[in-house]
C-alpha cells in the first residue's frame, strides 16, 4: 500500500508541471518585448513633430557646414537691408511678387528654395517674403546663413 500512495504522488506531481515529466518551460516571452516596442513607437510619434519647427529662425552665423549644392543653380529670393526683394538677381516690385513666385513655382516645377535675408532686417519683413513663397506654391523654404569662423566656433 505505500507504494500506490508513492506512486500516486509522483504522478500528481508531474500532472502539476505538465505532465510526462516535463522540465521548467525554456520559451521566450515575447510580449514584454512588443509592449516595450509599442510603448517607444508612440513616444517618437509624439516626439518627431515637436523635433521639426514650422518656420525656421534665419541666423545671420552658424557652426553648420554648408551643404551641397545641386547641378541645376537653385531658386535664391533674397531681401537686402533696405527690404528690396531680388529673385535670382532681379528686383521684384513690393506688389508683384507673389504672381512672380507662382508663376515661377509653374514653371520650375519644384518645391525647393532658397532665402537668402540680411541680418539687420525686421522679422516681420523676413515672415511676409516666406507668407509670398507660401502662396506662391513653394513648401519648401531653405534659410541661408553664413559660417561662423572657425576661432569663434563652439
Amino acid at each position: 500500500m505505500a507504494m500506490g500512495v508513492a506512486r500516486r504522488r509522483a504522478v500528481s506531481r508531474r500532472a502539476r508541471r505538465g505532465g510526462r515529466g516535463r522540465g521548467p518551460v525554456a520559451e521566450i516571452n515575447v510580449t514584454p518585448l512588443v509592449d516595450v516596442a509599442l510603448v517607444l513607437l508612440i513616444i517618437f510619434m509624439v516626439a518627431a513633430p515637436l523635433l521639426t519647427t514650422g518656420v525656421p529662425l534665419q541666423l545671420p552665423e552658424t557652426s553648420a557646414d554648408a551643404l551641397p549644392t545641386p547641378e541645376e543653380a537653385p531658386l535664391t529670393v533674397q531681401i537686402d537691408a533696405e527690404g528690396v526683394v531680388y529673385i535670382q538677381d532681379e528686383p521684384i516690385p513690393p506688389g508683384n511678387l507673389s504672381a512672380r513666385l507662382t508663376a515661377i513655382a509653374q514653371e520650375r516645377g519644384e518645391d525647393q528654395v532658397y532665402l537668402r535675408a540680411d541680418a539687420s532686417l525686421d522679422y516681420g519683413r523676413v515672415m511676409s517674403v516666406m507668407g509670398a513663397l507660401k502662396d506662391g506654391g513653394f513648401r519648401s523654404v531653405s534659410l541661408v546663413t553664413d559660417p561662423l569662423p572657425a576661432e569663434d566656433r563652439p
